[in-house]
C-alpha cells in the first residue's frame, strides 16, 4: 500500500509542487495567517480544483481557523485532503474483474452497466487525438493480464496515421494478443472481427482503442455509433463500458469534452492520463462534480504498472503533501 501512495505523490509532484511550494506556510508547522490563505486560494486555482471546491477547502480552514488560532499548515492540509475526500465520495470507479461489470450506477441517466457472463466483456476507450488513448488502452490490457485475466486488443483506430502500428508495437512489446487491420480501414469491420476472435479465444475482456475523436466533429462521433451498432450484433450489451481517456494536462477544459461524450455516447468511466507532467492535478474533481462519471485509473508516467486504479484517498493526500 505505501508503495501504491508512493506512485500517486510522485505522479502528483508538479500539482503538489503548485500548492505546496507557493504555500510554505500552509504546509509548514507554523500557524497560518490570510497571507497564506490568499496564497492557498492562487494555488488551488492554479492547479485546475474549480471555484467550488477551492471555496469549500478555503471555507472549512477558514472556520477552523477561527475556533483555533493555533491552526497550522499541516492541520490545514489535512482539513483540505477530508474536503477533497467528501468531495470525491463514490468517484472509484471498481471493475469486477471476475464479471466485467461495475457494482454501482454509471452512465447518462445513472443506470448501471448490465450483468453479463457472455465472453468478452468489451471496454470502448474513447477521446480526442493526444489523449494517450491508445498507450492506455495497452496498459491496460497488460494489467489485466498480470492480474490473470485473458484480454484482446482491438486496433480500431485506423483514422490516425500510425496508430495501428503504434498499438501492435505495444502488444509486441508487452505480449499481447491484437487484432488489427491497415490504416483507413473500417473501424467497425475491425471491432467486429476482433470480437469475433476474442470469442472464439474464449478471451475475457476485449479492450477497443477507437479513433481519437475530436468532439465536434459529427461524422467521427457518428462512426463511434457505427462501432456501437456493429458489436451489438454480436452481444446486444456491448460494449458494456465506455471510457473516456482525458489528458489531465488540459485542465479544467477536459470538462466540456467530457460532457459532449457523454451526451453522445453514455460514458460510464473515465481514465485520466498525464497527470506526472501537469500541475493541473485538480481538473478531475471537476470532471466528477459536474457528470458524476466514476474514476477508474490515473496515468501517472510512462511505462506500464503507471497506470494505477484511482484511490480517493491517496490522491487527496497527495496533492496536499500529506504522507
Amino acid at each position: 500500500m505505501f508503495g501504491l501512495f508512493k506512485k500517486f505523490k510522485e505522479g502528483f509532484s508538479k500539482t503538489v509542487a503548485a500548492i505546496a511550494t507557493k504555500t510554505a506556510a500552509i504546509f509548514g508547522q507554523k500557524p497560518i495567517d490570510a497571507s497564506s490563505l490568499e496564497t492557498l486560494e492562487e494555488a488551488l486555482y492554479t492547479a485546475d480544483f474549480g471555484v467550488e471546491t477551492t471555496e469549500e477547502i478555503l471555507t472549512e480552514i477558514k472556520a477552523a481557523y477561527k475556533k483555533d488560532k493555533t491552526l497550522h499548515g499541516q492541520q490545514a492540509a489535512a482539513i483540505g485532503a477530508a474536503v477533497l475526500k467528501r468531495v470525491l465520495a463514490g468517484a472509484e470507479g471498481t471493475l469486477d474483474l471476475d464479471l466485467g461489470r461495475v457494482p454501482s450506477p454509471g452512465g447518462p441517466r445513472g443506470e448501471g452497466t448490465p450483468p453479463t457472463t457472455k465472453k468478452p466483456v468489451v471496454i470502448a476507450m474513447i477521446g480526442i487525438n493526444g489523449s494517450g488513448k491508445t498507450t492506455t488502452s495497452a496498459k491496460l490490457a497488460w494489467r489485466m493480464k498480470q492480474e490473470g485475466k485473458t484480454v484482446t486488443l482491438a486496433a480500431c483506430d485506423t483514422f490516425r496515421a500510425a496508430a495501428v502500428e503504434q498499438l501492435k508495437a505495444w502488444a509486441t512489446r508487452l505480449e499481447l494478443d491484437i487484432v488489427a487491420s491497415h490504416t483507413g480501414a473500417d473501424a467497425a469491420a475491425v471491432a467486429f472481427d476482433a470480437w469475433q476472435a476474442a470469442n472464439a479465444r474464449g478471451k475475457d475482456f476485449l479492450i477497443v482503442d477507437t479513433a481519437g475523436r475530436l468532439h465536434t466533429k459529427d461524422h467521427l462521433m457518428q462512426e463511434l455509433a457505427k462501432i456501437r451498432r456493429v458489436l451489438q450484433k454480436n452481444d446486444p450489451t456491448a460494449p458494456q463500458h465506455r471510457w473516456l481517456v482525458v489528458d489531465g494536462s488540459i485542465g479544467s477544459n477536459s470538462i466540456e469534452q467530457a460532457r459532449v461524450f457523454h451526451q453522445s455516447f453514455g460514458l460510464t468511466g473515465l481514465v485520466v492520463t498525464k497527470l506526472d507532467g501537469t500541475s493541473r492535478g485538480g481538473a478531475l474533481v471537476g470532471i466528477y462534480r459536474q457528470l458524476r462519471i466514476p474514476i477508474y485509473f490515473l496515468g501517472l508516467g510512462e511505462q506500464p504498472e503507471d497506470l494505477q486504479p484511482f484511490s480517493v484517498d491517496h490522491y487527496a493526500k497527495a496533492v496536499f503533501g500529506l504522507e
